[in-house]
């Protein structure tokens, strides 16, 4: 089966969509106002250190200070040597170069490394680490091996630095990986350079855009074609790819057609439905996906499906179906940390393992680290995705202004009753001549009708006039109390 790449620019953000049997797989967004910083080298300053948490908050320029912690603070050791605690490592105000290894995400900072690794096309250059591994997706033995060879005779032994094979090396001669070597080499060289000149805080060395990454990382044997929609974008990845990645450059087509590009894959509805929390499934069963500070739960319903057999055959089928669409709307909504399935219940043995082998199986294109834990006494499904930049509903979107996230309000009675004690509060708080209520239309609607008595008691009860007031403007809990 092949897959296809379709990048959609406009000068405010890039959009990539990964379709893999005609079907979106992953969507990446990237805006010019607000780059990812994953990979990013800065010289930072040290502003604190929390010997209890064994972390230090480094201020590198960004709108949050970022946040390293002990363990990945990159120190030669030998074998046996403890880890030093952070305070003997640190301390405040000092100059540290780091690589940011997670983008800021909700209210945390940016998470930090002082263990540095540039990227080519390739190759990663460890420039700390005198070692040479291979990417666990170059699956032939005897490949691995001569690929091994070929970078050791590359690399002096009394050169420093070490290499991660890239799968894009796969099938690469001696001397594109030596271009690679000479290419990631200089990049260090400049950074060193630059770090020893470049006051604190400040940028080193800026990771690739997006559609330049989409070259360098996502392209695989499977990948067909890379659409772009864009004439001078095309242009410029054309000779990106010409200089960084040659295999590369045939893949690259120019769409010119006039309808949108994302329009004509239908990629712009699966952004909706992946906003939503209602996903349907074909046989008439759906999910419901919600994403919380500490987790993502994600719960399966039969819905509409009745089967033609019995139960069990209803509920392994509804289950069977949802695995495989959980995995693929866990990379569309790019959702991280911890993630709890609901499955309906099965009594069935062999279900469960069936519908778990089918899970795993479903997973197995994901290219980003997870774990799945299996079932758990309770009937739960236990996995964890590697999160490393926010999900597809925080790039797009904000907590609602009305309800603060929660995802529901009070309603226009329960508010009429709020402002009537409110209205107690302020009468014996205040002596006013009047008090004027102004408040949403809907919450004033129910005080001229159902809640008219009430308020007409409470105006007697205080001794004071008490009017009301429209404002088209007000959102339902909104409410103000003004003293005439």
């Amino acid at each position: 089966m092949s897959e296809d790449i379709l990048i959609n620019f406009t000068p405010q953000e890039t959009r990539v969509a990964v379709m893999y049997q005609g079907a979106v797989q992953e969507l990446h967004i990237e805006r010019t106002a607000s780059r990812g910083l994953v990979g990013n080298i800065y010289v930072g300053r040290v502003v604190r250190i929390l010997p209890g948490m064994q972390s230090a908050f480094v201020e590198v320029g960004l709108e949050r200070t970022a946040f390293l912690h002990v363990a990945d603070i990159w120190e030669p050791r030998h074998n046996g040597d403890p880890v030093r605690p952070i305070e003997r490592i640190l301390f405040e105000g000092q100059s540290v170069v780091v690589q940011v290894i997670k983008d800021p995400i909700g209210s945390k900072g940016a998470r930090l490394s002082t263990q540095m690794s540039v990227a080519g096309r390739m190759l990663v250059y460890l420039p700390q680490e005198k070692h040479i591994g291979i990417s666990q997706r170059i699956e032939n033995e005897s490949e691995r091996e001569a690929l091994r060879a070929m970078i050791t005779r590359l690399v002096p032994a009394d050169e420093p630095g070490g290499f991660i094979v890239r799968t894009m090396a796969e099938s690469a001669t001696e001397e594109e990986l030596a271009n690679d070597i000479t290419y990631l080499r200089k990049i260090w060289h400049d950074i060193q350079a630059q770090a020893k000149t470049l006051a604190p805080p400040g940028l080193l060395y800026q990771e690739l855009s997006l559609g330049q990454r989409v070259l360098r990382d996502f392209v695989n044997p499977e990948t067909a074609r890379i659409v772009i929609d864009s004439r001078e974008n095309f242009q410029k990845l054309t000779a990106f790819a010409a200089e960084y990645t040659p295999t590369v450059a045939p893949l690259l087509d120019h769409y010119v057609g006039d309808r949108p590009l994302f329009d004509l894959h239908g990629v712009e509805d699966e952004i909706l439905k992946a906003l939503a929390r209602r996903v349907d499934l074909k046989s008439g069963g759906y999910l419901i996906i919600d994403q919380t500070e500490a987790m993502t739960t994600i719960d399966v319903n039969t819905g509409g499906f009745v089967g033609v057999r019995n139960f069990d055959d209803t509920v392994f089928k509804t289950n069977l179906e949802a695995a495989q669409t959980i995995a693929r709307q866990l990379r569309l909504r790019n959702l991280g940390g911890i993630i709890i399935t609901d499955f309906i219940d099965m009594d069935n043995e062999e279900h469960k393992a069936a519908v778990l082998a089918e899970f795993n199986k479903a997973l197995s294109r994901d290219h980003t680290r997870l774990t799945v834990n299996g079932f758990t006494a309770l009937g739960l499904v236990e996995m964890t995705r590697k999160r490393t930049r926010e999900s597809l509903a925080h790039v797009l979107c904000e907590e609602c202004p009305t309800c603060g996230g929660r995802g529901e309000v009070k309603t226009a009675r329960t508010v009429c009753y709020e402002i009537l004690r409110e209205l107690l509060r302020e009468a014996r708080q205040f002596n006013a001549r009047e008090f004027r209520v102004l408040g949403s239309v809907s919450v004033i609607d129910v005080f001229l009708d159902e809640e008219s008595q009430g308020l007409a008691m409470l105006s007697d009860f205080i001794g004071k006039p008490i009017s009301l007031q429209a404002e088209p403007s007000y959102v339902q809990e909104q409410y103000d109390i003004v003293l005439m």
